[in-house]
C-alpha cells in the first residue's frame, strides 16, 4: 500500500496536468462545506476534476457535497476548490478524511481555507451567521495523524497554539467588514456524527467553551498544521444545535439554510480571497 507522502504526490502530478496548473503556482486552497459548492461554480476560468480520477480520494456520498477539485480564478487569483468534503461517518478513518487537505498542501497551496455548516451552540448565534474560527475542540476521539510519522509531510508532534493564523484572521475581519457583513468570531467542536447532539452533548459542549458544532473541518486543520499551510476558518451557522433549537434537527434544512445563505457566502469569501493571497507567502508543493 502507498504511503501518504506517496499518494500526495500522484495526486499533485494527476491533479496538475489534469487542471493545467501554472507551474510553482501557488493557490489559495478552499474546502467548501454542506450546501456552499456554489463558490467553485462561480470561479472564472474554471476547470475541474472528479475525486474519482485524483488517487487517494475516496467518493463523496453527501448531498451537497458534489465531489470536484476545481482551479479558476477570483479577480485573477488563482483558487484550488475541493467542492465537497469527506466525512468519518461514511465509513472513512481520520487520515483518509484528512488527505484532500494533504494533496493540496502538497501542491503547494498558500493557505487554506475550510469552511463547514454548523449548529449554534451558544444561544446568541442564529441561522444566517457567518463565524470565524478562532479554535477548535476535537471531540472525535481521532486524529488524522495516528500512525507512524512521515517526515516529508511534517513533523511528528506538531503544534496548534496557532493553527488558525493571525494574518488571514485579521484578512478576514477586513473581508467582512469591507462588505458590510457582521462576523461572529468563536469556537468549533467536532463531534463524529453521522447522528446530531443530544441535549445534553451541546450543553457540555458550551461548558467546553464551543459556539459551534460539525462534523468535519478538524482533520483538515490538523494536517495542515503539520505541513506549515497557513488556515482560515468560516462556520456558517445553520440552525441551532439540540437543546436550543425547539423543532428536529434534519440534513436537508442545513443544506437548504446553507444554500440561502450562499449569497452572503460567496460575497465574503470573494472579498476575502485577495487578501488572505497577500497576507501570507507562497509555499512549495511536496517534492
Amino acid at each position: 500500500m502507498p504511503s501518504w507522502t506517496e499518494l500526495a504526490l500522484a495526486c499533485a502530478r494527476v491533479a496538475r496536468e489534469g487542471l493545467r496548473l501554472p507551474e510553482g503556482e501557488s493557490a489559495l486552497a478552499v474546502v467548501l462545506g454542506s450546501g456552499l459548492g456554489g463558490f467553485a461554480d462561480s470561479l472564472e476560468e474554471a476547470r475541474a476534476l472528479p475525486f474519482a480520477e485524483l488517487p487517494g480520494f475516496p467518493r463523496a456520498t453527501v448531498p451537497g457535497h458534489r465531489g470536484r477539485l476545481v482551479y479558476g480564478k477570483v479577480a485573477q487569483i488563482p483558487v484550488l476548490a475541493l467542492q465537497g468534503r469527506i466525512h468519518a461517518y461514511e465509513g472513512h478513518d481520520a487520515a483518509t478524511v484528512a488527505f484532500p487537505a494533504r494533496a493540496l498542501g502538497a501542491l503547494g497551496a498558500r493557505a487554506l481555507v475550510v469552511t463547514n455548516a454548523a449548529g449554534a451552540c451558544n444561544p446568541s448565534f442564529a441561522p444566517g451567521d457567518l463565524m470565524r474560527i478562532t479554535d477548535h475542540i476535537n471531540f472525535t476521539g481521532r486524529n488524522p495523524l495516528t500512525g507512524a510519522n512521515e517526515d516529508r509531510l511534517g513533523p511528528r508532534f506538531p503544534d496548534l497554539t496557532h493553527a488558525y493564523d493571525a494574518r488571514l484572521a485579521r484578512a478576514l475581519e477586513e473581508a467582512a467588514r469591507s462588505v458590510g457583513q457582521a462576523l461572529r468570531a468563536g469556537v468549533y467542536i467536532q463531534m463524529n456524527g453521522p447522528s446530531y447532539e443530544t441535549p445534553a452533548e451541546i450543553r457540555m459542549a458550551r461548558s467546553f467553551g464551543a459556539d459551534a458544532v460539525g462534523m468535519s473541518t478538524v482533520p483538515e486543520v490538523i494536517v495542515a498544521a503539520q505541513m506549515g499551510v497557513p488556515v482560515a476558518g468560516i462556520s456558517c451557522i445553520t440552525n441551532l444545535a439540540a437543546g436550543i433549537s425547539q423543532h428536529p434537527l434534519t440534513h436537508q434544512e442545513v443544506v437548504e439554510v446553507a444554500r440561502a445563505m450562499e449569497g452572503k457566502f460567496l460575497d465574503l469569501l470573494r472579498a476575502f480571497v485577495p487578501r488572505a493571497f497577500a497576507a501570507v507567502p507562497p509555499r512549495q508543493g511536496l517534492r
